[in-house]
């Protein structure tokens, strides 16, 4: 019997030995998955974006009426031929790239501003204020790049985010210190309609491509004193277990940033030199 005894803790703690392998083992195998699926997220989320415009619609193809010409008469109804100026082009209006990375760094706890860091840089094509999402939602901006990591300066920081509710009505969001799951909706019209459960998305006006979701609505508060209205949102990023995000560049922003940049340096010297 006590060699029967012998060979079962032998077994048990070749058994434990064996589980914590097949623990290691799966643990990479997991990880090497979890990679395998962010890329192929990351070529759909491509594929989808090279033939979307910021609106979420299909490219235009444009052509330009140059005349009029041949108007027949079939069954009764006049038909007339029409040609066009040169060939037909197609407008695009945004197009995004993404840029899977890993998290290996995460702030949630500062006062003022929490970043996260990526193992993505400069060799990956990564700039500072590109926007950084999830599949679930927005996370940030990057902030700084080395050669191979970037800091991402998250949404629970004092950064204003142009926002919009489901209506199309048009606000930004704030995070307020203290919980990482919520960020805030301010000086909301009276007058529009919203309520528990709605859901709150991107513009597309700046940094993040337009109709990623931010959130939901938790609570509405009314202010009677400025007969507005703040919004309380539930964030759809769970920044408490954020471990995978897309870098998404934008390859036209620069163009529409540059140009914006000018009218404002314009009307501003306008100002300046009006008597």
């Amino acid at each position: 019997m006590q060699g029967v005894d012998i060979t079962n803790s032998s077994n048990a703690v070749a058994a434990f030995f064996y589980k914590k392998q097949n623990d290691v083992v799966y643990y990479f195998q997991l990880r090497r998955l979890n990679d395998s699926l962010l890329q192929e997220n990351a070529r759909l989320h491509n594929q989808l974006a090279s033939s979307s415009h910021i609106d979420t619609l299909r490219d235009t193809v444009s052509r330009v009426l140059m005349a009029a010409r041949d108007t027949s008469r079939t069954n009764g109804r006049d038909t007339t031929k029409a040609t066009y100026a040169g060939p037909a082009e197609t407008v695009k209006y945004a197009l995004y790239h993404y840029t899977p990375a890993r998290v290996i760094n995460n702030s949630i706890s500062n006062d003022r501003i929490n970043f996260i860091t990526i193992n993505r840089g400069k060799d990956n094509g990564i700039e500072p204020g590109m926007a950084v999402v999830t599949n679930s939602g927005i996370v940030g901006r990057v902030e700084q790049v080395s050669q191979h990591y970037a800091t991402v300066a998250s949404v629970l920081s004092d950064r204003r985010v142009s926002a919009m509710l489901s209506d199309g009505t048009f606000g930004t969001i704030i995070w307020e210190p203290g919980s990482p799951d919520y960020v805030y909706m301010e000086k909301v019209p009276t007058a529009i309609k919203v309520k528990k459960g709605d859901t709150i998305f991107t513009t597309g006006y700046a940094t993040f491509p337009g109709n990623i979701m931010i959130g939901k609505v938790a609570r509405v508060d009314t202010v009677k004193s400025s007969n507005e209205k703040t919004l309380k949102i539930a964030l759809s990023t769970n920044f408490r277990n954020l471990q995978y995000v897309y870098v998404v560049k934008d390859k036209i922003g620069e163009e529409r940033v540059r140009l914006e940049a000018n009218t404002r340096a314009r009307s501003e010297d306008r100002q300046n030199n009006t008597p």
